[in-house]
């Protein structure tokens, strides 16, 4: 390992990315320190030591949210607008030209995306000064549309830096931007256990218990996040004037877990619904649907379940064109052995596919509702273990290594990986 670090280091190019990377982090946590005018920052606290309604978004947004700081929506925004054109590119026929026309055409959807989250942020910030309004100290229309143009400002500033991220520095820059902010959150929870074990509130032995099952879910995350099928794939010898075309065999990786953290995320903003609206609503009956769908409730786990199963499939049909893949292959003289080109193909990879996505749903809501015991099985709380955070993390962690690797490999050094 360090001599894998020391051939990092001996390539220039990849040692400046590398700092370049490095310093956008140091300027991206300097920001979640920043308040935003007009604000108490310590009733904001207050709202997050009495619940874990917002606890997801404060892990992505590394504690800035809980501060109320200008990067307190992170890069929700950005993530909502991406999924939405995503979404978009199979419904509206413009968008999947511009799709299918290259770099000039994933030039015009970033730019509707760009446009995409300051409207979209702009609506969230609105909405969390009103609905945070017992935090502002003069409240009045001036005061909520200066901290909804303050927190637009900081959401549009953080989706340039990850595209500086992406364009000068290593790997996804909005990707590293979310994976930064979880890990900050990393010191708090090994404090909090800390205070614990000192308190004699848990024992080494829960320590110990509760290392094994994240270590263990992590292992689980690598092995399916990595895991796919492989259709092998036989293109047909052709002959053009005097040259041979095809004649190779490849194979289609199919992923298990095609969807990503997108079904959870979906899944989680659905059922929190009722109970934001809770939050601000001061009616009995609402209070009591709230209730029902509080975070851990056995109706909330089995609904949280059986929706990331849905979104997962849902999630996968739309962005994975079957029938696309199997004419592309056709097209090209390919097919897979024992399979007629065309209809046949596209019935056979549309069962595999239906498959191995049960799997990946399965795994998924697994992951996801796992650090609902946690806390009863090893007796720590307060330290948020989720399967969306470990999902990112894992996921950017491996997707930059791999970038790491080639460009080490390129020059002709030993990478990380053997």
């Amino acid at each position: 390992m360090l001599s894998a670090l020391s051939n990092i280091l001996k390539i220039t190019e990849l040692r400046q990315k590398v700092l370049f990377t490095l310093a956008m982090f140091v300027i991206f946590r300097a920001g979640t320190h920043i308040p935003v005018p007009g604000v108490d920052a310590s009733v904001i606290e207050q709202l997050f030591t009495s619940g874990n309604l917002f606890g997801l978004l404060d892990l992505f947004s590394g504690g800035a949210l809980s501060k109320f700081s200008i990067f307190a929506m992170s890069i929700t925004p950005y993530i909502n607008a991406s999924i939405i054109m995503q979404l978009l590119t199979v419904v509206v026929p413009k968008f999947e030209q511009w799709a299918k026309e290259g770099e000039e055409g994933r030039k015009k959807i970033t730019q509707i995306t760009r446009y995409g989250t300051v409207l979209l942020g702009f609506i969230q910030a609105i909405g969390m000064a009103f609905g945070l309004k017992v935090a502002i100290i003069n409240p009045s229309i001036g005061s909520y549309l200066l901290v909804a143009l303050t927190l637009t400002a900081g959401t549009t500033f953080l989706m340039w830096l990850g595209e500086q991220i992406t364009e000068k520095g290593i790997g996804n820059g909005i990707s590293l931007i979310i994976f930064a902010g979880i890990i900050s959150r990393l010191p708090d929870g090994l404090y909090v256990i800390y205070q614990y074990v000192t308190a004699g509130t848990i024992s080494w032995f829960n320590v110990l218990l509760f290392t094994i099952i994240a270590v263990a879910m992590i292992v689980f995350v690598i092995a399916i996040q990595q895991g796919q099928r492989r259709i092998p794939v036989q293109y047909a010898k052709r002959v053009v004037g005097r040259k041979m075309y095809g004649g190779h065999s490849t194979h289609i990786p199919l992923k298990v877990n095609q969807a990503g953290v997108i079904p959870i995320i979906f899944a989680s903003s659905v059922l929190m619904f009722p109970v934001t609206i809770a939050q601000f609503v001061d009616v009995s009956w609402v209070k009591t649907v709230a209730d029902w769908f509080a975070w851990g409730t056995p109706l909330q786990t089995t609904l949280y379940a059986l929706l990331i199963i849905f979104f997962t499939y849902f999630y996968t049909a739309v962005t994975l064109n079957i029938s696309d893949m199997a004419e592309n292959m056709k097209k090209h003289g390919g097919f897979i052995p024992g399979l007629r080109p065309g209809k046949s193909t596209a019935d056979y990879l549309d069962r595999v596919m239906t498959r191995i996505t049960l799997a990946g749903a399965v795994f998924l809501a697994l992951i996801a509702i796992l650090p609902n015991f946690v806390a009863g099985i090893t007796g720590i709380e307060g330290v948020y273990f989720g399967g969306t955070a470990l999902l990112i993390v894992v996921g950017v962690a491996l997707d930059t290594m791999k970038q790491i690797e080639a460009l080490v490999l390129m020059r002709h050094y030993q990478g990380f990986m053997k």
